[in-house]
């Protein structure tokens, strides 16, 4: 059922991805950690990654991609 601002269907899928977020994560720098996705957990391994290897566009690109995917893992691990 979506409602008039489609909110229903929106909560609907954050429960998914709530369930899926499974994978655990942990800011080197303050040890605090978030749950995520594979596809989040596989983003943030190639940012780190890219980061050691300097390749800083890159590293860039997913640090744009994983703040749109969950902008609160972002703001925990990577900012």
């Amino acid at each position: 059922m979506i409602t008039q601002s489609g909110r229903r269907i929106i909560e609907h899928e954050q429960l998914i991805n709530m369930k899926d977020r499974n994978i655990k994560r942990t800011n080197p720098y303050s040890g605090q950690s978030e749950m995520l996705t594979t596809e989040e957990a596989k983003l943030y391994d190639k940012v780190k990654q890219d980061e050691i290897d300097e390749n800083y566009t890159d590293m860039q690109k997913g640090l744009d991609k994983f703040s749109r995917l969950n902008a609160q893992a972002y703001m925990t691990l990577l900012d």
